[in-house]
């Protein structure tokens, strides 16, 4: 069905399109059993204190605001993030500010957080019980005084509601945010962040999303910071506002962040050097340019335990999850495997 809309969405404006793809998931119509795959157990993934049905899961980004994560989780996913969310609703950036790149299978876009803000999230999400992983997004808010602050108030906000927390200290599209990758500043961000969760009597993951445009030297400092305060997992990796040398369609200099086929090999290069580095410390999920099972094989090898993806299911549709799972069940049965968590890693060296 999907193959037969796809021209007609892609000719709306990407947010229009966007916006009808919420709606439409607000309808949750779809049975769940038209996404179920045969064998699913080989991709079951243990990781974060729970059981995650397969290693799938969706980006933050796409349901900013955590208004359709059951029907999201009804597609097949192993876990959906929510979010960003900040403190105060916040419109975001002027439109446009999503651009498709079409010859390239990828997006730019400069949203700049809109959401409906951490009061309406958090009611949202407590009305609507989940029905599956439910991890959320947290970041600050453009104006704010003070960003730690705003991270500080989002962890405050959702730890007793979300399976886990993500940090978000890698969009582009948020001034002084990156600025968190420098040691001092992150080491001081998770400082006042694990003290909240020792007040809160609270063990929820923490998970820390990483720029693919840091340099390589940041990557033991990273290391170092991250497994000494307390973070569960990395996920490697957010846009990237370089790495355009390459791309064909004429928007490719919009400002904004990269996602997609694009950052295929540049966020496998980077899971593979943390991943020799972290030694098995912390487990990491692995982002960029998955649209088929063979590309979220390669980052599994590469050193993901778990994976996210959003670019590659706004090109191919709401059946991209069931088919991934099904060639990456394929893949194990043709190597003998029994479980994906067997092969994390085994590329990396």
């Amino acid at each position: 069905m999907f193959s037969i809309l796809k021209p007609f969405l892609f000719n709306l404006d990407p947010e229009t399109a966007h916006d009808l793809a919420i709606k439409s998931l607000k309808l949750n119509i779809l049975p769940g059993k038209l996404f179920d795959v045969e064998d699913e157990q080989m991709l079951c993934v243990e990781l974060l204190g729970k059981k995650f049905p397969n290693p799938i899961g969706l980006a933050a980004g796409f349901d900013k605001s955590a208004e359709v994560y059951n029907p999201l989780l009804k597609l097949g996913f192993g876990f959906v993030e929510v979010g960003t969310a900040t403190p105060l609703k916040q419109f975001g950036n002027a439109k446009p500010r999503i651009f498709r790149l079409e010859d390239d299978s990828a997006l730019i876009n400069r949203l700049g957080f809109n959401n409906d803000g951490m009061d309406l999230i958090k009611n949202r999400i407590k009305s609507e019980k989940k029905k599956g992983i439910l991890g959320i997004n947290i970041g600050p808010n453009k104006n704010t005084k003070n960003q730690k602050n705003d991270f500080c108030l989002g962890l405050k906000n959702f730890f007793d509601i979300a399976d886990y927390i993500t940090i978000n200290i890698s969009s582009p599209n948020t001034e002084g945010l990156r600025d968190f990758h420098d040691k001092e500043k992150l080491k001081n961000l998770l400082f006042a962040l694990n003290k909240i969760k020792k007040e809160k009597k609270t063990n929820i993951p923490l998970l820390l999303k990483i720029s693919p445009d840091i340099k390589d030297n940041y990557i033991e400092e990273i290391i170092d910071v991250a497994t000494k305060n307390n973070i569960s997992a990395l996920i490697l990796a957010n846009t990237t506002n370089i790495n355009r040398e390459n791309l064909i369609s004429e928007k490719k200099n919009e400002k904004g962040g990269l996602s997609g086929e694009p950052l295929q090999e540049v966020s496998n290069n980077m899971i593979k050097k943390f991943y020799r580095k972290l030694k098995g410390k912390i487990p990491i999920i692995g982002v960029g340019g998955i649209n088929s099972g063979k590309s979220a094989y390669e980052k599994i090898i590469s050193g993901a335990s778990l994976l996210q993806l959003y670019t590659g299911f706004v090109y191919k549709g709401p059946s991209l999850v069931k088919n991934v799972k099904r060639e990456l069940i394929e893949i194990l049965k043709s190597e003998g495997i029994k479980n994906i968590s067997d092969v994390v890693g085994k590329n990396a060296h």
